[in-house]
């Protein structure tokens, strides 16, 4: 089960991010914190990019492989799978509303408005897949079928590292957010 392993963690640090955001952004509406145009770009970037190329495609790995077992929960993965599908939607106009704010800075507010929609939103999604899918991955998958998308989970995990040049290196870029976003949800601040 060392991929059930594997998506709870990246949910953790998908977390992470949607937390230091949320965090920043009160701080910046209450005049505590200037705002860093240039780490929210790059928090959103990670949201998007490490979801879309890193982490989907390793829930679609044990989603098919559980459709193989069972129908229970077809609709819950359906649900997901359309919601994977509409990500580049959801994440532009998040995209939108940041680049309105670094234009215009009276547009805090609807650059929150479309973070907290995006964050509650994502929030939910994440709590389907670990409340529901994955439960029902525990009860069915076979030892078989365990080894199978371990062995999936590793190779596109060897095969996107980032340490190639070919792929981003999210571990990199989730180590440089964390060392700039402000205590206590990071080490700085400092400027990204």
């Amino acid at each position: 089960m060392e991929a059930i392993r594997i998506i709870s963690d990246e949910h953790q640090a998908l977390a992470g991010i949607l937390h230091a955001i949320r965090f920043m952004l009160r701080k910046v509406a209450a005049g505590e914190l200037a705002p860093d145009l240039k780490l929210f770009q790059a928090m959103v970037h990670y949201l998007d990019a490490y979801a879309e190329k890193r982490h989907h495609p390793k829930e679609d790995i044990l989603f098919a492989v559980l459709a193989k077992r069972t129908d229970e929960g077809a609709d819950a993965i359906a649900r997901i799978e359309a919601q994977h599908g509409d990500a580049p939607r959801r994440i532009a106009r998040l995209e939108q509303a940041l680049a309105a704010f670094g234009n215009d800075a009276g547009r805090l507010e609807e650059f929150i408005t479309a973070f907290n929609h995006y964050a509650d939103f994502y929030r939910g999604h994440m709590m389907l897949e670990e409340d529901l899918v994955m439960p029902l991955a525990r009860v069915y998958l076979t030892p078989e079928d365990w080894a199978s998308v371990n062995r999936q989970f590793r190779a596109e995990m060897e095969a996107n590292s980032g340490k190639d040049g070919k792929s981003e290196d999210f571990a990199g870029m989730f180590s440089r957010l964390v060392e700039c976003a402000p205590a206590p949800v990071g080490l700085g601040p400092r400027p990204y």
